[in-house]
């Protein structure tokens, strides 16, 4: 999902530009501007309370503000993102959206700032009073948003500079010249977005093989939380002696041993264009996790895939891999086997739930052969790196 903020004082070009944006990149239009006349034409409850606000060009309460921003996003949750436009405009707004985001398990990639002298500002909305009739492009008003704009936004930039998600273009010269600064920028931002892909599915379904192969073929960073825990465990550390009991019984190793090795793992790859994720999460608890340690550093799950494959398919593949070097410590058993895939099919039909509600889930017949596996897996992943750049 791409989420950008087009930000820029009254007059700077921001519907103009946000147009072309939306041609490109294909986002949800989400203007607080446009979306506040629309109540307004509707003489709606929200309209009638803003109406005074807006003729005398002051900034609407952040209560009404949300209350349309959260009717827009909820109707347009499938879609490759959203551009805002005139939102936010001070800092309590900035984290306003922030919690929105979060809130759909995202963030914002970047805020674009149209630098435009205050004179041809002035022009410009002049010139659009002419031609559109707009009650708040009078001259005293004119005046009135702009002394608001530098008064109340320039904390605004001030805080996505601290996130280094700020970027400033010059708003003047031709349509199609700012538009190009403009692409440049998003292009160069969603170049460095991570695509996360979580493989999960019950043991056996051959999650690690493809697992391998993908990271290779997309160089992106395989992260096995089981195979970091092996390492673990033959180096007998803390960690690897904490988690064995665990994992000698085929249970769920707790949160808190995970997460702390993939935390590991992804700041060993601050480079890296985005991870595979195999074998975490397993339960609805440990999504929320991965959920906020990703949100955390800017990023969030981009799909879920799930391997899908009979019982007694995975009981066999386990078995077989038990006379292998590749045995796992709870292959030999085949009560371990069983029990794992119990506690597989128990604690992840909320987390197949959960990814499914968000549109991430998307299925794999994982009982055919490697290459038939690999081949519709490239596909989808293909498709989800088309989506999100």
């Amino acid at each position: 999902m791409i989420n950008i903020a087009l930000f820029g004082p009254p007059g700077a070009g921001k519907g103009t530009q946000s147009k072309k944006i939306l041609e490109k990149y294909n986002l949800t239009y989400v203007s607080t501007g446009d979306m506040l006349r629309e109540e307004l034409e509707a003489n709606s409850l929200i309209g009638q309370k803003v109406r005074h606000l807006i003729e005398r060009g002051e900034l609407v309460p952040d209560d009404i503000i949300v209350q349309i921003l959260e009717n827009k996003i909820d109707k347009n949750l499938e879609g490759k993102g959203f551009l805002f436009d005139g939102f936010p405009r001070t800092v309590v707004q900035a984290y306003i959206l922030e919690g929105l985001l979060m809130r759909m398990n995202t963030s914002l990639n970047c805020m674009i700032s149209l630098n435009v002298p205050r004179e041809m500002l002035i022009e410009r909305m002049l010139d659009r009073a002419k031609k559109e009739g707009r009650a708040d492009d009078k001259m005293d008003v004119i005046l009135h948003r702009l002394d608001e704009y530098e008064r109340k936004t320039t904390p605004v930039a001030d805080f996505y500079k601290q996130m280094n998600k700020f970027y400033e273009v010059d708003g003047t010269g031709s349509i199609d010249e700012v538009f190009s600064r403009i692409e440049h920028i998003i292009q160069k931002v969603l170049e460095n977005v991570w695509v996360n892909i979580i493989l999960f599915g019950p043991p056996g379904a051959g999650k690690g093989t493809q697992a391998k192969k993908l990271a290779q073929e997309f160089d992106l960073v395989y992260i096995s939380t089981g195979e970091l825990m092996r390492e673990e465990m033959q180096n007998e550390t803390p960690i690897g002696k904490a988690v064995r009991p665990y994992i000698e019984r085929g249970d769920i190793v707790p949160d808190e041993y995970a997460i702390r090795l993939i935390e590991q793992k992804i700041q060993k790859h601050p480079a890296a264009k985005g991870f595979i994720f195999k074998g975490f999460p397993l339960t609805i608890s440990q999504a929320y996790i991965l959920d906020g340690f990703l949100q955390r550093l800017g990023s969030s799950v981009s799909c879920v895939i799930e391997f899908q494959s009979p019982t007694l398919l995975n009981i066999k593949r386990l078995t077989a891999r038990s006379k292998t070097p590749n045995a796992r410590v709870y292959d030999m058993n085949p009560e371990t086997i069983i029990h794992r895939l119990e506690e597989f099919e128990e604690r992840t039909a909320v987390l197949r739930e959960y990814y499914a509600k968000r549109g991430l889930l998307k299925t794999i017949d994982s009982s055919r052969t490697e290459e038939e596996i690999f081949n519709d897996l490239k596909v989808m992943i293909n498709k989800t790196f088309k989506n999100l750049r």
